[in-house]
């Protein structure tokens, strides 16, 4: 759920201005929670003062009859709505300017005005016996509703602005970030697609944070280049160096069958000789191939490439082969498949797979190309039924130079899979092994290609 949100809502911008609101929110929820039950109680207390004060005026009555005229004098001026007087006196005869009344639904205040028998509201009552009759005095709590429903106002007033703000700040600090970090993610890509050059190059205006952290990436790149340089210089030297004598002793041991009648011993032995240098010389060129791809210079020549007609081609290429053998080579044509990528690359990844199927599996092994769509990613795998990789060696069998023991009888430098990871991790591509129950199946996903 969280990954369908835009990626600035989940930047650290706005997550701390979330953080601040709600801190905010709630303190200014405790503070004014806080005022207002003091405030609250202080008004209670004040209105209870006023009762008992109210009640001690009524006490200096000296008799009934007086008592009663002085209420029904304090009810003609008094408002019900504000102050309740009532008194009954000793004869059951009612005084005031309403009465409480009571029934199932609790207490109600009924007046004798005409039109208007009851009043809504609450009310803070104190009854006593006074000269022989019974006195209630009752104020009204609106003073405490027109507290609260202002707290309430006050509440909203301070929190909604504070909230659009605090969020407005942070949408508008998360989009500066964004673009400091897509920046930086963008070079980051550039440098492992191989584009060494590329540099942040952080701008006087960037937040100090992201530019030390744009301004060490660029040191890194920088010192990557070098490295990267030096790795290439050597290599270049490496090839030069080693490519006469190999040429050299390619020549003699061409001459040396060329020189005079072999016995079947030497002729044996020669015949050896030139296949342990057509290993060395297939080893040489994977290593260089391995160490120009993992530099990322091949992906200034991708292209939009459709995978199925690369599988097409390279099956229709080893069928013979694969039949020859004893194999039994299988593909579904599968229509919509492109990706951005090198074709060449792509063709010698499968050819890869397919060789490496073809070697380890005994004859009458089924091997299946497939192409599907798994979500949004394009999955290429090869699957064969033949004795498969145990699960503790499918992570080392992609490493380079890496040979199972029961392989080490086999051609090869151990150098295939090792091939395939490079030209995948090129692509942005993963490569999965799995057991096909029987066999492997050696799957690659390639990232979905961006449209513009």
């Amino acid at each position: 759920m969280n990954r369908r949100l835009p990626a600035i809502f989940r930047s650290m911008p706005i997550h701390l201005a979330l953080v601040l609101v709600a801190v905010f929110t709630i303190v200014s929820l405790l503070s004014l929670g806080a005022t207002y039950l003091v405030t609250q109680r202080s008004f209670d207390q004040t209105i209870r003062a006023d009762l008992r004060q109210d009640i001690a005026g009524f006490r200096a009555a000296p008799g009934p009859s007086a008592l009663s005229q002085l209420v029904e004098a304090e009810a003609r001026v008094t408002d019900p709505a504000r102050m309740v007087l009532s008194y009954i006196g000793p004869d059951r005869r009612h005084y005031g300017n309403a009465v409480i009344a009571r029934d199932d639904e609790g207490y109600h205040i009924v007046t004798d005005i005409s039109g208007d028998p009851q009043i809504e509201g609450q009310y803070m009552a104190l009854t006593t016996s006074l000269r022989g009759g019974q006195l209630t005095i009752a104020r009204s709590l609106a003073e405490i509703d027109a507290l609260r429903e202002a707290f309430l106002r006050v509440l909203g007033l301070s929190l909604i602005p504070t909230i659009l703000i605090a969020l407005g700040i942070g949408l508008t600090l998360a989009r500066r970030s964004a673009r400091h970090v897509s920046t930086i993610a963008r070079t980051l890509d550039k440098l492992t697609g191989g584009e060494l050059e590329a540099r942040v190059c952080p701008a006087p205006d960037w937040p100090q944070d992201l530019a030390t952290i744009g301004t060490r990436i660029d040191k890194m790149a920088s010192a990557q280049e070098s490295s990267i340089a030096a790795i290439r210089q050597v290599s270049s030297d490496i090839a030069h160096d080693l490519k006469t004598p190999i040429q050299r002793v390619a020549v003699h041991l061409s001459e040396l069958s060329e020189h005079g009648p072999l016995d079947a011993t030497a002729r044996d032995l020669l015949d050896k000789a030139n296949a342990e240098l057509d290993g060395i010389v297939a080893t040489f060129h994977a290593l260089l191939q391995i160490a120009r791809i993992e530099t990322g210079s091949p992906k200034a020549g991708f292209e939009t490439v459709d995978l199925d007609r690369v599988c097409a081609t390279i099956v229709e290429l080893y069928e013979p082969a694969a039949t020859d053998a004893g194999h039994r080579l299988h593909y579904t044509p599968a229509s919509g498949m492109t990706i951005t990528g090198d074709r060449h690359l792509l063709a010698q990844t499968l050819a890869n797979l397919i060789e490496n199927a073809l070697r380890h599996t005994p004859a009458g092994t089924d091997v299946r190309v497939e192409l599907n769509r798994s979500w949004d990613r394009i999955v290429l795998s090869v699957t064969d039924n033949g004795p498969g990789v145990p699960e503790a060696e499918r992570e080392l069998v992609l490493r380079r130079l890496y040979r199972m023991d029961r392989s080490r009888t086999s051609p090869g430098a151990g150098l295939g899979l090792n091939l395939v990871a490079s030209i995948a991790t090129l692509h942005g591509a993963t490569v999965h092994l799995h057991d096909a129950m029987p066999g492997l199946r050696v799957e690659l996903a390639f990232p979905p290609t961006r449209t513009s």
